[in-house]
C-alpha cells in the first residue's frame, strides 16, 4: 500500500496547478485514451516477445494509466482512485460466489457458465436487455467483432462447424472481387464489401479458436521480419530496394521463408 501511495502522491505533485508539469496539467479524460490503448498493446507485446524486464515496466506504465484517470476524475469532483479499488473487488467478490460466498461450483466448465450467466445479467441492469448490449465501441474493430459474433452464438446464431464459415469467405470474396473490378468503382461498396471480409474473418479466427487481434498481430511481426531480412540480402546484392523488380522481390521473399524453414538463415 504504501508503494501505491507513493504513485498517487507523485500523480498529485505531476497535476499541481503551481507546480506541476504542463504536460500532465494540461491532460483529460479524453486525450489519455490514445496513450491507454498504446500502453496496453505494449503489455501485450512484452508478454508475446516473453520479456519480463520488460512486462514489469509496461504494466507500470499501465498502472500509471489508471492513476491518472482517477486523479482527474477525483480533481473533478466524481470519484478517487480508493473507489476504483474498491469496484473491482466488489465486482470480483460477487462474481466469485463459489470463493467467497460458499456456492458450490465444481469444475473450470461451470465457472465459466455461471461467470457468464453472472455478467449476462450485470449487462441487463446496466446496458438494457439486447444480446448485444456493452459490448465496447472502443475495442479495435477486430476483436470487437469476434465479441459481437461470440454473443450472438450464445443465443444460437452462430454456424455449426468451420466449412460454412469458409463457404461464406468465400462469397464475401467474390463479391468484393466484383466490385474492385468495376469500370467506375464505387469506393463506398468496396469499403462495404472489404468489411464484410474482415467480419467473416474475425468469425473464422472464432470459430477456430483462435483471437483474430493475437493473429493478426502475429502476422505483422512475421511480416516485418521478412521484409527486414529481404532489404538484408538485397543490401548484400548491392541493390536498392526501389530499384527490385516483382519477380527479384518474390525472389527474395521465397529465400527468406526458405531460410525461416531451414534454420540456415
Amino acid at each position: 500500500m504504501s508503494d501505491i501511495k507513493a504513485l498517487l502522491e507523485i500523480m498529485a505533485r505531476l497535476r499541481d496547478p503551481e507546480t506541476g508539469c504542463p504536460w500532465d496539467r494540461e491532460q483529460t479524460l479524453a486525450s489519455l485514451i490514445p496513450h491507454t490503448l498504446e500502453e496496453a498493446y505494449e503489455v501485450a507485446d512484452a508478454i508475446a516477445r516473453g520479456d519480463m524486464g520488460e512486462l514489469r515496466d509496461e504494466l507500470g506504465d499501465l498502472l500509471f494509466q489508471v492513476v491518472f484517470y482517477a486523479r482527474i476524475t477525483e480533481e473533478q469532483g466524481d470519484f478517487a482512485f480508493a473507489d476504483v479499488v474498491q469496484a473491482i473487488c466488489d465486482k470480483l467478490i460477487r462474481r466469485h460466489p463459489h470463493v467467497f460466498a460458499g456456492a458450490d461450483i465444481t469444475d473450470a466448465e461451470a465457472q465459466t457458465t455461471a461467470w457468464e450467466v453472472h455478467k449476462a445479467r450485470e449487462r441487463r441492469d446496466k446496458h438494457g436487455e439486447g444480446v448485444l448490449a456493452g459490448v465496447a465501441r472502443a475495442l479495435p474493430a477486430l476483436s470487437r467483432a469476434a465479441k459481437l459474433t461470440k454473443r450472438a452464438a450464445r443465443v444460437g446464431f452462430d454456424w455449426p462447424d468451420l466449412p460454412p464459415v469458409f463457404d461464406k469467405m468465400r462469397e464475401e470474396l467474390d463479391e468484393l472481387h466484383h466490385e474492385v473490378g468495376q469500370g467506375s468503382i464505387d469506393m463506398d461498396r468496396v469499403e462495404d464489401e472489404m468489411g464484410d471480409v474482415l467480419f467473416v474473418a474475425s468469425n473464422l479466427a472464432r470459430k477456430a479458436g483462435v483471437d483474430p487481434e493475437v493473429a493478426l498481430r502475429r502476422a505483422n511481426a512475421k511480416f516485418e521480419r521478412r521484409f527486414a531480412a529481404m532489404e538484408t540480402l538485397a543490401a548484400a546484392e548491392g541493390v536498392a530496394l526501389d530499384r527490385l523488380d516483382l519477380d527479384h522481390w518474390e525472389a527474395l521473399w521465397v529465400r527468406v521463408k526458405r531460410g525461416e524453414t531451414t534454420g540456415s538463415g
